[in-house]
């Protein structure tokens, strides 16, 4: 299966228009790195949304924002004015998440993401007399788990039960207890 995931920048609004069975179509560009390499200039790429999708993608996501893209990567030939053909790649949506933070281009190439700033509230006034009732639940505090597993105890070598006298022996050897196989799984 053709699968892309993208993390990328949009570069021009998203463009909502409809097909003439009344579909909607979102079109969009935006940009990424490309290349391990800092000097390299970042790639460009046509991205389109269909249906609930493409208006989703219109509404909530503008120029500026950055995002992580998952979708099926296509290759269309275009006739340019000059008179040849041309070969562009599209990235056709399947998923859209915006990033909660801004991440740049560092100078070796790589992403760096920056967490959004905390979220300012105001302080609720409360008098002394005025208890608030808290709706949330007491959560417990966690301790390390102690376990057994995958601990092998160690190995005895049993001791020989005296038999008494008045059994007659045997002809079957003496049951002896092998030592547990780790590989030996028990479902």
């Amino acid at each position: 299966m053709n699968s892309c995931v993208l993390l990328a920048e949009i570069i021009q609004e998203p463009q909502l228009r409809y097909t003439a069975d009344n579909l909607a179509v979102t079109e969009m560009l935006v940009q990424f790195q490309n290349s391990q390499k800092a000097e390299d200039a970042p790639a460009t790429l046509k991205v389109v949304g269909w249906g609930n999708l493409a208006t989703e993608i219109q509404q909530n996501y503008h120029q500026g924002d950055r995002v992580i893209i998952a979708g099926r990567l296509g290759m269309h030939t275009v006739e340019r004015q000059e008179g040849f053909k041309e070969k562009r790649a599209e990235l056709t949506v399947q998923q859209i998440q915006s990033l909660g933070g801004n991440f740049d281009l560092n100078s070796s190439g790589n992403i760096s993401v920056a967490e959004p700033p905390p979220r300012q509230t105001s302080p609720v006034p409360t008098s002394p007399a005025v208890e608030i009732p808290s709706y949330e639940s007491q959560r417990p505090v966690t301790t390390p788990a102690t376990t057994t597993v995958g601990v092998v105890p160690p190995v005895t070598k049993p001791q020989p039960i005296a038999q008494p006298s008045k059994f007659e022996p045997t002809a079957y050897p003496p049951v002896t207890e092998e030592e547990p196989d780790p590989d030996d799984i028990p479902f």
